[in-house]
């Protein structure tokens, strides 16, 4: 009976729906923490003006409907039986759709988007910075999601649907929650809602003041849930089956779970779109003074655990930008080779600051910038200082933890850059710190489904998730502090360079 027991145990599977920015994913994770399918379905983003970034949400609902189709599929073929659901999400970007059909009333307006730029420039200017960053962990950026919000109320006639309570907002998580379960949940969870800046991130409520002063209808916000929670059950409409929706969790917190950093001095870095290093900080909110944002690293068991992070928008997007738009390389596998063929970066830098720069500086109006370039650049160079630019960026996010007091031991990396082996052994070397690859790289995925496994009473508290986390490869520092220095300097006078400039 008990081996008839354990091989049922065997072929139990969780489904994690990871909807990124560049694909929506989904994946089957067993009790062991193995992968045993996937599909991905690859995303675009719109830019129809200057500084604004789109997704079609409608486009984004059938990506995720489609790689849970064909996993669901891969599970009856392997006699996999499916027991839950877990989604995690790209965070901040930003939905407003009907109530009565679900029908999405605007573009969704991506986390990297920039047209609140002025809008929370004028919110800083009457004084508002440090009781919003008190209340919330966060700064008046364009990056969070409740200037987004409130330019979308700008429309009188989705102003007044909002009023009368016509209106649904939501992060993705929020959407795919309403889509998957038919309008019958409105949900998110303290993760995805400590990215709004409207959520008062102690008390794990939405917040009256911040309502008002963003000018936003409460009856538009969902409720809030722990990471590991009842999310509801989707309609057996879109799979043939009911499933119960168990977990969800923005993308940044579930990998950090996925890398087993649940407890206080965890720190990890993921290197998709952009690049974001999180330290996990216990139950204790720490409020930075190098312009790291505090947020919500999970609510698990009425536990909520904090972290410190800093954000950079452009990592993996500059090597798209390499591919797509220069045409310098055909797949990102190409950087890797190119950046090894040479000797060094031969004095070429580039600051990403293609939608600003994020933490710590906080210039969301800068733009990208190259130094150093000669008649002898090559495009090695440029695929070399792209490289670069995110290992200096992750250098000036951990300083910046240092200087908050954090003794960082070690850094736990992944998403797809870190498949680049000479990337991960240049961030060791610029960091001066030990770098770990995981097994498991689908490190985001793998966390959303951790939480899952917790909620379904597979696993019974978050300090059983670390044993399911196996270091892939470890990279040391190879390079000497003289080198390093070097290296650091270059990129201190490019960013030097470009906040001068545009001070001028």
């Amino acid at each position: 009976m008990a081996m008839d027991q354990n091989l049922a145990q065997d072929n139990q599977v969780i489904l994690a729906i990871d909807q990124g920015t560049s694909s929506s994913r989904a994946m089957l994770f067993d009790r062991q923490g193995a992968l045993r399918a996937q599909a991905q379905q690859e995303l675009a983003c719109s830019f129809p003006f200057s500084g604004w970034v789109e997704q079609d949400a409608e486009a984004l609902w059938l990506s995720v409907l489609t790689v849970c189709r064909e996993v669901l599929a891969q599970a009856d073929a392997q006699q996999l039986q499916v027991c839950g659901i877990g989604i995690t999400n790209q965070r901040e970007t930003t939905l407003l759709w009907r109530r009565d059909t679900g029908e999405v009333v605007a573009p969704a307006i991506v986390w990297q988007d920039r047209r609140t730029l002025e809008y929370c420039q004028q919110l800083q200017q009457r004084g508002h910075q440090h009781w919003v960053s008190a209340r919330t962990g966060l700064c008046l950026d364009p990056y969070f999601s409740a200037s987004k919000l409130h330019w979308l109320l700008q429309d009188p006639a989705l102003r007044q649907a909002a009023a009368q309570g016509e209106l649904a907002f939501g992060t993705v998580d929020s959407f795919l929650l309403w889509r998957l379960t038919r309008g019958r949940v409105h949900a998110t969870d303290t993760t995805n809602a400590s990215r709004t800046l409207l959520l008062d991130i102690q008390r794990l409520q939405w917040d009256a003041e911040l309502l008002e002063l963003f000018d936003i209808p409460a009856a538009l916000l969902p409720q809030v849930r722990q990471s590991a929670d009842d999310f509801g059950m989707t309609d057996a409409h879109w799979f043939g089956r009911p499933f119960p929706i168990v977990a969800v969790a923005g993308d940044q917190q579930a990998a950090a779970i996925g890398q087993g950093c649940v407890r206080a001095g965890g720190l990890k870095s993921t290197y998709g779109t952009g690049c974001f290093a999180l330290l996990n900080t216990g139950e204790q909110l720490l409020q930075s003074k190098h312009q790291l944002l505090s947020t919500v690293a999970c609510t698990v068991q009425g536990q909520t655990q904090y972290a410190l992070e800093g954000a950079i928008f452009v990592a993996g997007a500059a090597v798209k930008w390499l591919r797509d738009q220069l045409g310098l390389i055909r797949d990102a596998n190409e950087t890797e080779t190119l950046a090894a063929s040479l000797p060094d970066n031969g004095g070429v830098y580039l600051v990403p600051a293609f939608t600003g720069l994020g933490a710590p500086h906080w210039r969301p109006e800068l733009k990208a910038q190259w130094s150093g370039l000669t008649l002898g650049t090559g495009k090695a160079h440029l695929a070399r200082a792209v490289l670069e630019a995110v290992a200096y960026q992750t250098a000036d996010l951990l300083q910046a933890m240092r200087s908050d007091g954090a003794a960082l031991l070690s850094l736990q990396v992944d998403g797809g850059m870190v498949n680049n082996s000479w990337f991960c052994q240049f961030l060791a070397d610029v960091l001066n710190i030990n770098v770990m690859r995981p097994l498991q790289t689908e490190t985001t995925a793998f966390g959303v489904a951790l939480l899952a496994g917790i909620q379904l009473n597979w696993y019974a508290d978050l300090d059983a998730l670390p044993a399911l986390v196996r270091a892939e490869s470890w990279f040391y520092p190879e390079c000497s502090s003289g080198q390093r220095a070097e290296l650091l300097a270059g990129w201190q006078r490019a960013v030097t360079a470009l906040l001068n400039a545009e001070v001028r």
